[in-house]
């Protein structure tokens, strides 16, 4: 009789347990999605001031100077303020391999917003490799059944990834100042990928920190890790969007700060994801449309920026008028 209304009393005691941790999903990809949105709007409104600055602005010490004159930029600045407040209220619910992934679909508001604006033409293969993206990062979330792990990584775990990290970024700087516009742009994408990735799992530290030791804010390296990281990849973001248009970065940065915060939250902070078989396989197909979709905007902004390119010569007349 016992053993008959033991299975009842688990039940009873978890289900409270499974509803929490739904709620906190839930309120988890609202926050990521508002978050998307709000990043989505500050990358237009800083790539257009941003390239409005010449290139030989750009690689001297005037950059900063000529684009915190701009009240464009500065509007950016407020919505990417909004948009990483967001994004820190998105990972006190869920975890990394949650909440990053979605951030993605501020790629489906970014891009159109930013071709409507510079009176350019966006091709319907453009927009179907963002849909392709958008879905592939949101099937990703849902058949990889992740959960949470812890709010901090190890020190040891750091000096890996700055080890790993930060020569691949100092290269991509270094091969992309000798290079202009969409190959320029995507370079340098790549290191704010990183960065960025790099980001969210500090952020995701920090938070826990708000949360469960507050006193220890200031006492923490990752607290200043993560000003030198997001100054770093700021600057960083704002040399690719002078480089070119939104097709050339975004869609890098916005595969790589999910993929990066993904790895490290498996490896640094032991996320988990739950699949098995048939999942497994279904998440390599995923990574694979991921891959290509980010291949295919890149190329479509370099076919854009094309001598004689009719949305090209649309977009310069539109600038003329």
């Amino acid at each position: 009789m016992a053993a008959a209304v033991h299975p009842q009393m688990w039940e009873v005691a978890l289900a409270p347990r499974h509803h929490h941790f739904g709620t906190h999903v839930a309120l988890a990809a609202t926050f990521a999605l508002l978050s998307a949105l709000a990043f989505a709007v500050a990358s237009v409104a800083q790539q257009r001031a941003a390239a409005r600055v010449s290139d030989e602005q750009a690689r001297s010490g005037s950059f900063i100077t000529e684009l915190v004159k701009s009240p464009q930029w500065w509007a950016g600045t407020l919505g990417n303020g909004g948009g990483y407040v967001l994004q820190g209220v998105a990972l006190a619910f869920g975890s990394l391999l949650v909440v990053q992934p979605l951030i993605v679909t501020s790629l489906l508001f970014a891009l159109p917003l930013g071709a409507r604006l510079a009176r350019r033409r966006l091709p319907r293969a453009v927009i179907a490799w963002g849909v392709v993206l958008a879905v592939a990062l949101a099937v990703f979330v849902t058949v990889g059944n992740p959960n949470n792990g812890r709010d901090r990584a190890t020190h040891h775990g750091w000096l890996i990834v700055t080890a790993i990290g930060l020569p691949i970024v100092i290269l991509c700087v270094v091969v992309a100042h000798g290079r202009s516009g969409a190959a320029r742009a995507s370079l340098l994408a790549v290191g704010v990928g990183l960065l960025a990735g790099v980001l969210a799992v500090l952020t995701k530290g920090v938070v826990g920190l708000i949360q469960h030791h507050p006193g220890h804010l200031l006492l923490s390296g990752e607290t200043y890790a993560l000003l030198a990281v997001g100054a770093a990849g700021i600057y960083l973001q704002q040399l690719a969007f002078q480089a070119g248009a939104l097709q050339a970065s975004l869609p890098v940065i916005l595969v790589l700060e999910p993929v990066v915060a993904g790895v490290l939250g498996l490896s640094l902070l032991h996320e988990q994801m739950r699949v098995t078989g048939g999942r497994m396989a279904l998440l390599v197909v995923v990574v694979i449309a991921m891959t290509l979709a980010t291949v295919a905007l890149a190329r479509g902004e370099a076919h854009l920026e094309e001598p004689g390119h009719p949305d090209s010569e649309t977009a310069e007349i539109g600038e003329q008028r």
